[in-house]
This record gives structure tokens, C-alpha cells and sequence, in this order.
């Protein structure tokens, strides 16, 4: 080329030429390549998200309900309840005393009125999850008028109706015929729970069946019985029910060592005597029960011999009828019952591990010597049928006087 001719020569053309179709190639080459791993690294991301979404998911749904111990077949068909949207506008909940009921129905209504659901289950953590488990209840012995209505947690569409005594007043089952019409404040349906429903008297009874024959769409009402053969027969027709079994002692155990610091022996010896009931034994003083329990078992001692000891009968009555210990009545009948089942279950040959009071085996064998097995048999009945009927308005110091020389008579 000449010095200023701006003209390329042909070879540069054909240089220049081919340098921008191998750029061109080069840049399409690397745009499809970055489209490519783009696409697939979003497509790895969003699989990696709903893995871990699901299992999180899964997690927190297995989670929420495995707070709650034990009868994991209500635990399913809870769950079936939930995902299906087919929780019953009528539900009985019925087993034995502290296997549950309670805290499963509640969890129920954390699954209707929680702002952040898990499918439908309550998440647990939400304002409203949290509310739902805050109530304020009048004292035991507070003013009857006091407990004629529905008493509401902190959330507005979660209302409970407890007994006064040992009546559920037809006030209170009025007001919640009343509340139950009512369209929810916050929640897509409100929530009410009748708790020892058995104790509702007839007219409280019929109150309740007019309610659940023209049930309000947009409420659900839930009652907790342990003994479903005291309702109308009407009432359990309109419901359908969820049987609960007992707590398997060894969760009971578990929970303890786990939860309350109990030494292991401690915590078998009080699972065995909470019966499968959770709540009993959580609340469970080891201290107190075996000073307790040996009163009851002096009852047994002095009916040993031909000439059981009426006068020390008639002390351990006093002591059980003290008004000043009235709350512990039952409690301590209770006991009497599982020392009576032991030395019974020992006296007709059965094993040793099937006890109540394993801690104190050897006394209950030489009992087991001193008594016939049909008289054991009979006392255990009779303590059961005097459990049964503490629902009455009865006279404790006469019944348990009847009770024990009853006991005495058949010596």
C-alpha cells in the first residue's frame, strides 16, 4: 500500500471478513451456551426450592401433631381431616381422662383460625396459633353465675364451655347456641369446645341437641367426654367420634426423663400409675404420692387378720373426707384402687410386671397371702362403682364409711 491510501488491500479484507464471522460465531456460540446453563441452573434451583419447601412442609405438618403423645391413628385421621377440608361441623372426642382430647381438639382449631396454614394445619407460631391457647377461667369455687357462658380465648372465634362443679349449666350451652350463629370475627369458622360434656344435665342436654340439629355453617362445636354413655343418645348420633386410647406407658416415661427431670425408676413408677393418662402424670408429685399412697395402704393393712381394725378404718375415712383435702378425694381413691388391683393381680397368679406399684412389690405379696381373691375381686368393684359416682351430688364420708367397713364386714 501507499503511504495514505486508506484503501485495504484484499488479503485484509478477507482477514477482516473472517475475524467478524468468527466473533459473530464466537459471541452466538457463548449466548446460547449462557442461555443454556441459565435455564438449567434456574430449572436445578426451582426443584431445589420445592424439595426443600415440601420437606419443610412435611416436616412441620408430622411435627406439629407429634407434640402430642401417643393414638397415632387419630393423628392420620386428623391430617385426612385437614388436607380433605372435611373437618366435621360435630365432633365427639371420648377415651380416657388425660389421653389427649383436649389438646387434640384445640389443635384442630389452630388448624381453622391460623393466618399462615400449613394445608390447612395451624403453622403454630402465628399471633393467632398462639391466641387460641390463652384463656381465663373463674376459680373452682367461684359464684355459679360465673360459669353460664361461653368462655373465649384471646382469639375471638375460639370459645370453650367448662362445668361448674360438676354441672355444665344450660346458660352456658344457651349462650354458645347463641355465639355459634354468629359469622366469624377474624377466622373462616369459629370454634367451640364442650369440655366434660357429660356433665350437661337435660335441659343443658336438649339445649345443645337443637343446636347441633340446625348446625351453623360456619361454626364447629367439639365435645370432650371420657364416659360418652352419659350423653343422650341423640346427641352421639349428630356426632361423629374419635375414640382415644390411653397413653402407652413408655411415652409417658420417655416424656418425663425427657421433660420433667425425673430419675428413670421415678418417672416408670409414675407412668404406671397415671393409667395413660399424660396430663395426670405430668402433674405428678413422686414426694407427696408415696406418703399419700401410705395411707391408703394402711386401709388394706388393717383389714389383715380375722379381726380387721375398725377404729384405724374409721381414722383413714377422716382423713380421706377432710374438707380440708377435698380436692384430693379422687386422687386418693384412685390410689386405693391400684393397691387393691395389685395385690389382686398378684393373688391370682399373674407376673410381677404386670403391677401398678412395682416399688413396693414385697408388701403387696404378703397382702396377696393374707386375702381371698373373690374378696379382692369384690372390693375392686366396689371402689370402682364409688369412683363412678362421684359425679352425684353424694356425701363422701358416708360413702366411703359404707366403703371400707363394707370391706371389714366380709372378713
Amino acid at each position: 500500500m501507499r503511504p495514505g491510501d486508506t484503501r485495504l488491500e484484499p488479503r485484509c479484507i478477507n482477514a477482516l471478513t473472517f475475524g467478524a464471522i468468527f466473533c459473530n460465531r464466537f459471541s452466538l456460540f457463548h449466548f446460547l451456551l449462557f442461555h443454556f446453563l441459565l435455564f438449567h441452573f434456574l430449572l436445578f434451583t426451582f426443584s431445589l426450592f420445592h424439595f426443600f419447601t415440601f420437606s419443610l412442609f412435611h416436616f412441620l405438618l408430622i411435627h406439629v401433631f407429634n407434640e402430642l403423645l401417643g393414638n397415632e391413628d387419630i393423628k392420620t385421621v386428623l391430617r385426612r381431616m385437614i388436607r380433605n377440608g372435611r373437618v366435621p361441623r360435630s365432633l365427639l372426642l371420648t377415651g380416657p381422662e388425660g389421653s389427649g382430647k383436649r389438646q387434640f381438639a384445640f389443635e384442630l382449631a389452630r388448624a381453622i383460625v391460623c393466618t399462615s396454614p400449613l394445608d390447612g394445619e395451624g403453622c403454630g407460631r402465628c399471633a393467632a396459633c398462639a391466641r387460641t391457647r390463652k384463656f381465663v377461667f373463674p376459680a373452682p369455687d367461684a359464684k355459679r353465675e360465673e360459669f353460664e357462658r361461653v368462655f373465649f380465648s384471646e382469639h375471638t372465634d375460639v370459645g370453650t364451655v367448662i362445668p361448674c362443679r360438676n354441672n355444665v349449666l344450660v346458660k352456658s350451652i344457651r349462650e354458645l347456641e347463641r355465639e355459634a350463629n354468629f359469622k366469624p370475627y377474624e377466622a373462616p369458622a369459629r370454634f367451640f369446645v364442650i369440655d366434660e360434656a357429660d356433665k350437661m344435665n337435660d335441659a343443658a342436654s336438649n339445649a345443645l341437641l337443637k343446636t347441633l340439629e340446625e348446625p351453623a355453617t360456619t361454626s364447629h362445636i367439639f365435645l370432650i367426654t371420657s364416659r360418652p354413655d352419659r350423653l343422650l343418645q341423640t346427641i352421639r348420633s349428630r356426632c361423629q367420634t374419635l375414640r382415644f386410647a390411653p397413653v402407652p406407658a413408655y411415652q409417658i416415661t420417655e416424656f418425663l426423663i425427657a421433660n420433667k427431670g425425673m430419675s428413670e425408676p421415678d418417672a416408670e413408677i409414675v407412668a404406671r400409675l397415671a393409667d395413660g393418662s399424660l396430663g395426670r402424670a405430668a402433674s405428678f408429685d413422686v414426694a407427696r404420692f408415696r406418703e399419700r399412697r401410705g395411707a391408703m395402704l394402711e386401709i388394706l393393712r388393717s383389714l389383715r387378720g380375722d379381726r380387721p381394725n375398725l377404729a384405724s378404718l374409721m381414722n383413714s375415712s377422716e382423713s380421706m373426707t377432710d374438707p380440708k383435702l377435698k380436692d384430693e378425694y379422687t386422687e386418693r381413691l384412685d390410689w386405693l384402687r391400684s393397691l387393691i388391683h395389685d395385690v389382686w393381680t398378684l393373688s391370682i397368679g399373674r407376673d410381677v410386671a404386670e403391677i401398678i406399684n412395682i416399688d413396693i412389690r414385697g408388701e403387696l405379696f404378703a397382702l396377696a397371702a393374707e386375702f381371698d381373691r373373690r374378696e379382692l375381686a369384690r372390693w375392686l368393684r366396689e371402689t370402682e362403682e364409688l369412683r363412678g359416682a362421684l359425679v352425684l351430688n353424694l356425701n363422701r364420708k358416708i360413702a366411703t364409711d359404707a366403703l371400707l367397713l363394707g370391706m371389714a364386714a366380709r372378713k
